[in-house]
């Protein structure tokens, strides 16, 4: 699969876990796996996927090679949520995945809040941010948190040649070991420091 690809499976999946969220859980506190430093404090899941909503939002600009101040760093802060906080998160998933599946320089440079990246680098973070977050929103609200085959799939290709380094940078604790004959979502649950 290409990166493009597989980040449209991810925000898919990560749509379709959103969507089993019961009215009563979006103000729920999240575990500590989730804390952000601009929150504060534990989040609640509806911030949790606001956070998700912003970064989707900026997907369409940051591969047209548009910076933060081209487009106004302000122009998808706030609650992107409002009344239907489903309906609003697809319909931003649904902007971010035809600009990634309409897209086809994965060398251009895009320009993000930590720096510049190529496109194919861009896409791989964003991608496994979305993947692996799918996966433990899902175990969080009590759905079942098996991701579909592609993606542990295409995860797995991309994650498994940068994962130790990204570790290193902290995007990932440190790894879990998990038998080498464990299926693949255990593998890659390991690999990113989730224990399966």
């Amino acid at each position: 699969m290409t990166e493009q690809e597989v980040f449209v499976l991810a925000d898919r999946t990560l749509n379709s876990v959103i969507a089993k969220i019961a009215d009563d859980q979006w103000d729920m506190l999240m575990p500590a796996t989730f804390a952000r430093r601009s929150t504060g404090g534990p989040p609640t899941l509806r911030q949790i996927v606001n956070y998700h909503a912003y970064g989707d939002s900026w997907v369409p600009d940051m591969l047209a090679g548009k910076t933060m101040d081209d487009v106004s760093k302000d122009s998808h802060k706030g609650d992107l949520l409002g009344d239907e906080p489903k309906r609003s998160f697809a319909a931003i998933v649904d902007r971010a995945e035809a600009a990634a599946r309409d897209f086809d320089d994965l060398e251009r440079t895009v320009h993000t809040s930590f720096g510049d990246f190529s496109a194919r680098d861009y896409l791989i973070q964003i991608t496994s941010f979305r993947g692996m977050r799918a996966h433990d929103i899902a175990k969080v609200i009590g759905v079942d948190p098996t991701l579909p085959s592609e993606l542990v799939q295409g995860l797995w290709d991309e994650l498994g040649p940068v994962a130790d380094q990204w570790r290193q940078y902290g995007a990932f604790p440190p790894r879990v070991e998990v038998p080498d004959d464990a299926p693949l979502q255990d593998r890659l649950l390991g690999l990113t420091g989730r224990d399966p």
